[in-house]
């Protein structure tokens, strides 16, 4: 979210939004003057989350969402209501390593690149079409730890310029 804010180029972010009320890059919103969300899902009917999710979406202007770091599922209904309008960056080349464990699944597999992909949301878990991709080279000795860190590091740079590219096609 941090990277996606302070490289901003042909979009503006009108909302940050999390399940985590006490997030880190919440405060850090905070103190750039940038409006904030936040609710936390527990206790709460995941239809009435997403319908004040949609509710401060909405009211804010936002025309694109661009998840980061957000580890939860989106319903189907709410996915449906934003179509064609949620992003997200996902630490693997799609279509390989959907889901959860991306950098240790990949060096178990003996792969020489692993990377991460920003790709459309859909209903299908990691499935939308991909937007770009970044390589990022297994090393010997790697472990997801160090992987992931690299990883990390070429997601801040791709994700930005992917979401402009996006918002201005």
């Amino acid at each position: 979210m941090m990277a996606l804010v302070e490289r901003a180029r042909g979009y503006d972010v009108t909302l940050v939004a999390s399940d985590k009320p006490d997030a880190a890059g919440i405060a850090w919103a905070r103190e750039r003057g940038l409006a904030t969300f936040t609710q936390s899902p527990k206790g709460v009917p995941k239809a009435d989350y997403e319908a004040a999710i949609d509710a401060a979406l909405r009211a804010a202007g936002v025309e694109v969402i661009a998840l980061a770091g957000y580890m939860r599922l989106l319903s189907d209904a709410f996915v449906a209501r934003w179509r064609g309008r949620i992003i997200n960056i996902h630490p693997s080349l799609l279509p390989k390593y959907k889901g959860l464990d991306t950098h240790a699944r990949a060096i178990a597999a003996g792969d020489a690149v692993a990377g991460c992909s920003v790709h459309v949301v859909t209903e299908e878990l990691d499935g939308g079409d991909v937007l770009g991709q970044a390589e990022v080279s297994i090393l010997p000795g790697d472990t997801a730890d160090t992987l992931a860190a690299r990883v990390l590091d070429a997601e801040h740079r791709l994700y930005p310029s992917v979401l402009a590219d996006f918002v201005t096609r």
